[in-house]
């Protein structure tokens, strides 16, 4: 079992949180902060385009904002790089990705070793990928869900932290199924973040210990 002791290296743990839209996650993540329940402070916010919703989210909450562009970069690993090296910049330990919409290259994966968060609209192993929403509906499942997971180096692979049920209804459409994902996601990832602010995760193999009662789907 690996801890993951990150209340020990600093009070509260700094994260890092990546956009790539609108931002209604890390909106989830500044309410939290507001409220004093996140454990984390959230030191930066990084888009990979400039017109990112929320980076004005970010701006509004006094949070410095970073874009480190795709088209800048020749491939994916030097993008990857670059990311790193600015949560680095920043003083983060942690990293949330909250509708990061790339893939990070195993170079910046392994500079943050279980420390870097995932939610994803489908109960993984269930349509990974960025259209688990259509997917789901398409497949004809009658029950979707939130994942919240560690990234490691494959897509939407890593171990789950936490996840919920979201009942599909028969007359859903994209858009009703993923406003009512949605919904959970503003809630569970807030809650995930802030046990791994306390240190109250610890990774075993596939599995994440939680080490505490704390009243969250697992």
């Amino acid at each position: 079992v690996v801890a993951l002791d990150s209340s020990a290296m600093s009070d509260p743990f700094p994260i890092a949180v990546l956009i790539s839209g609108s931002g209604t996650n890390l909106q989830a993540l500044i309410d939290s902060s507001d409220r004093g329940e996140l454990g984390c402070a959230i030191v930066v916010v990084i888009a990979d385009r400039p017109d990112a919703g929320g980076l004005d989210r970010a701006r509004g909450a006094g949070i410095a904002t970073e874009v480190v562009g795709w088209d800048d970069h020749t491939d994916r690993a030097s993008f990857s790089c670059a990311i790193a090296d600015t949560i680095e910049r920043h003083g983060a330990r942690g990293v949330v990705l909250a509708g990061f919409m790339r893939i990070l290259a195993p170079n910046a994966v392994d500079r943050f070793p279980n420390a870097i968060i995932n939610v994803h609209p489908a109960l993984l192993p269930a349509f990974p990928g960025a259209d688990a929403v259509p997917s789901a509906l398409s497949y004809g499942v009658t029950v979707s869900g939130v994942t919240v997971h560690f990234v490691d180096d494959m897509v939407d692979h890593g171990p789950i932290i936490a996840q919920e049920a979201v009942q599909v209804f028969p007359h859903d459409d994209e858009e009703a199924l993923h406003r009512r994902i949605q919904a959970v996601e503003h809630r569970l990832l807030p809650e995930v973040v802030a046990a791994f602010g306390r240190g109250d995760l610890a990774v075993d193999g596939r599995h994440v210990v939680w080490t505490t009662s704390a009243d969250v789907s697992r």
